[in-house]
C-alpha cells in the first residue's frame, strides 16, 4: 500500500521527457521531483514512493530504494527490470505499454510507404541536387501497397492498429501471437507464433511488434530471413534483439532480402561503426516510434490511475510485478 497522498512522493527520472511540467498541470497536490541524469536518481531515489523511469532504471539501485513501493515504468518495455528483485522488495512494476501503441503503429506505416516510395532515396538525391530520370528497371521503381501481404509478428496492440492501417491501403494482412483463440485483431488471419517460418515466405513486408521475450530474441534469425522473398522488407518497431543483427546485415548486403527499416538496433545508440549506417537498402530511425507531443500525457493518466489503485490495493493497469 502506498502512503496517503499528503505524505507520498514522486521522482520522475528520464534524461528529456517532461514528466513532471505535464504532472504539475494535473494539480494533484502530489509532491515530486524530476531528474535528469543517473547520479541525480541516486541522490533522489531513497526519498521516493513512486517512480516514474525509463533507461535510468539499473537494478543495483533498488539496495537505495528503502521507500519505493510502485515503479511505473514510461516505457512499454520492461525486459531491463529484474523481476524476481522487485518482489523481493516489495515493489511493484507496470508498464506503459498501450500508450504509444497508436503512435508506434502510424511509425511502422510511415516506414513501409518510405521504403516503398524509396523516400530515403529521394532525400538522398535532394542532397546531391540530383534529379533522377525514369527507370526502365522495374524492380528498382517505387512500389504500390495494394494487394501486397503484409506479416505482422506478435500482433497486440500496436499490431492490430498497424493491421487496420494496412488494410485501408488494400493490402493482405496475416499475423502471428502466442495464443491465435484470442482473435485476429483487425488481420485477414491470425496464426501461431510457432508457424512463422511456414508464413514468412507469402509476406512482401514483415513488421516486428512483439515483445522481447526469450522465445522472441533472435525470432529472425538467419533461417527465417533465408525463407523470406528476395524483394521483401522488414519492418522492425519491436526490439532490436528480436533480430539476429549480424544474419540481417548480410542478408541485405547478399540481395537476398530487398530493404529494412529498423527503429531499434541491438546495442543503441546504434554504433558509428555498424555497417547498417551506409548501406542504401536501409532505413534508420533512432527509436523514436513511439515518442509524441502526446506521450508525457498518455503516461500520467496510466500513472494517475494506478496510483489510486495501488492506495486502494488493487491491481494495477499493465501490472508486470
Amino acid at each position: 500500500m502506498l502512503p496517503a497522498k499528503d505524505r507520498l512522493k514522486i521522482c520522475f527520472a528520464h534524461a528529456a521527457y517532461r514528466m513532471a511540467e505535464r504532472f504539475g498541470v494535473r494539480d494533484t497536490g502530489i509532491a515530486h521531483v524530476e531528474v535528469r541524469t543517473a547520479e541525480e536518481l541516486a541522490r533522489h531515489l531513497p526519498e521516493a514512493d513512486v517512480l516514474v523511469v525509463s533507461m535510468l532504471w539499473k537494478n543495483e539501485l533498488a539496495g537505495l530504494a528503502g521507500r519505493l513501493r510502485l515503479i511505473q515504468s514510461i516505457s512499454a518495455g520492461t525486459d531491463h527490470y529484474d523481476r524476481g528483485l522487485l518482489r523481493a522488495r516489495g515493489i511493484r512494476l507496470a508498464s506503459a505499454a498501450g500508450v504509444n501503441a497508436e503512435a508506434v503503429a502510424e511509425h511502422a506505416m510511415a516506414l513501409i510507404l518510405a521504403l516503398s516510395r524509396r523516400l530515403p532515396e529521394a532525400r538522398d538525391n535532394q542532397h546531391a541536387r540530383h534529379w533522377r530520370g525514369m527507370i526502365a528497371d522495374r524492380s528498382r521503381r517505387e512500389d504500390q501497397l495494394r494487394g501486397k501481404t503484409l506479416l505482422i509478428v506478435g500482433i497486440g496492440r500496436i499490431g492490430s492498429r498497424l493491421a487496420r492501417l494496412a488494410k485501408a491501403f488494400e493490402m493482405r494482412v496475416i499475423a502471428t501471437r502466442r495464443d491465435p483463440a484470442a482473435g485476429a485483431a483487425g488481420a485477414d488471419g491470425v496464426y501461431a507464433s510457432a508457424r512463422l517460418n511456414e508464413l514468412i515466405g507469402q509476406a512482401d513486408i514483415v513488421a516486428l511488434t512483439c515483445p522481447l521475450t526469450p522465445e522472441t530474441e533472435n525470432l529472425i534469425d538467419a533461417a527465417a530471413l533465408a525463407a523470406m522473398k528476395p524483394a521483401a522488407h522488414v519492418i522492425n518497431v519491436a526490439r532490436g534483439r528480436v533480430v539476429d543483427e549480424t544474419a540481417l546485415i548480410q542478408a541485405l548486403q547478399e540481395s537476398r532480402i530487398a530493404a529494412a527499416a529498423l527503429d531499434v538496433s541491438v546495442e543503441e545508440p546504434l554504433p558509428a561503426a555498424s555497417p547498417l549506417w551506409s548501406m542504401a537498402n536501409v532505413l534508420i530511425t533512432p527509436h523514436t516510434a513511439g515518442e509524441t507531443r502526446a506521450y508525457e500525457d498518455g503516461v500520467i493518466d496510466l500513472l494517475i490511475e494506478n496510483l489510486e489503485r495501488a492506495c486502494r490495493g488493487e491491481p494495477l493497469l499493465n501490472e508486470v510485478v
